[in-house]
């Protein structure tokens, strides 16, 4: 099987440049989905890397399952639980009891998602580099 984890990891550093584009322009709702995207497919970049499969979204599942081969900091653990929470949520009115998601994501929340986003950009990438 072909490495693709390069390819992987270009489109996540993709996301991440079009997350803070939504943020430059106060789509705070997608730029907070776009930057779950960005680090899940970094994530995603190890498994291929290292020619393992991988399913699913979840950026805190996925990192588990990588602590048999990397120290996973709690930093990084901490910055997937954030980005986990903006899978759906973002995207869906039915994530809240009313209302639109737009109406839930401020600048706050999306720099926040940006910033752990970015940490784990980095923890992949230089990962992906020592692999």
């Amino acid at each position: 099987m072909a490495d693709r984890s390069l390819d992987w990891l270009n489109q996540a550093k993709r996301d991440y440049e079009k997350a803070k584009l939504d943020f430059e322009y106060s789509y705070y709702e997608w730029c907070s989905f776009t930057a779950q995207q960005a680090a899940e497919k970094a994530v995603k970049a190890l498994y291929y890397r290292m020619n393992k499969l991988i399913f699913g979204h979840s950026i805190v599942k996925m990192l588990e399952g990588l602590k048999e081969e990397l120290d996973i900091p709690e930093e990084m653990m901490h910055s997937a639980r954030i980005l986990d929470r903006y899978y759906k949520e973002s995207r869906y009115p039915n994530g809240f009891p009313d209302g639109s998601p737009f109406q839930f994501f401020d600048e706050h929340i999306a720099r926040e998602a940006l910033d752990a986003s970015g940490k784990i950009l980095r923890f992949c990438e230089d990962n992906l580099n020592r692999i």
